[in-house]
């Protein structure tokens, strides 16, 4: 009850103060101050009591044994790898179809790309984003998590294509129609 009843006194008493502190007599400017302080006093004192400097006694009568740890791993855990949005160099239909995507490797490229495939207005529009995550051939939503080849400082992904190949691959962010590799 007391920080509600404090709350409602600055509502009311703040501006009133603040009011007072610019069209008042000297005495109600004194007494503006003062009522000012008073509530600052008491918000910070509130404070103190709600928050207490020594920590509460536990209620429980006697310590709980931590929790077993989990089991070492056999394989160690991958680096952190750049998690970035892409956007592709190259486009390159291949047989079966798959489209193969490309772009410049960094050097902490990641192992798995998620590939969203929308396609409108005669282009393929493709959002690439690098990701450490390892579901593999995964796909959830329209996204499919792709596993990403680093060869010769190109990184690339092969997208499985569901029918027609016959739109124009575009990036999915700018509209701008990817080019086929150079010949």
């Amino acid at each position: 009850m007391l920080p509600l009843s404090l709350g409602m006194a600055w509502l009311l008493l703040a501006p009133l103060c603040l009011w007072l502190l610019i069209r008042g007599s000297n005495t109600e400017r004194a007494g503006a101050i003062l009522t000012l302080a008073l509530l600052e006093a008491g918000t910070i004192a509130m404070n103190a009591v709600l928050h207490p400097a020594i920590p509460a006694r536990s209620a429980a009568a006697h310590t709980l044994p931590s929790p077993p740890s989990p089991p070492a791993r056999t394989a160690p855990m991958p680096a952190s790898c750049d998690e970035r949005a892409q956007v592709p160099r190259t486009a390159q239909p291949k047989p079966g179809g798959e489209l193969l995507l490309s772009w410049p490797a960094t050097p902490r490229e990641c192992a798995r790309a998620e590939v969203t495939l929308l396609a409108r207005d005669r282009k393929m529009l493709i959002w690439l984003r690098t990701t450490g995550h390892t579901g593999e051939h995964e796909a959830r939503g329209g996204v499919l998590t792709l596993p990403v080849r680093v060869k010769d400082g190109t990184a690339s992904v092969r997208v499985p294509l569901h029918g027609s190949t016959r739109y124009a691959p575009a990036d999915g962010h700018s509209g701008r129609l990817i080019p086929g590799p150079a010949a």
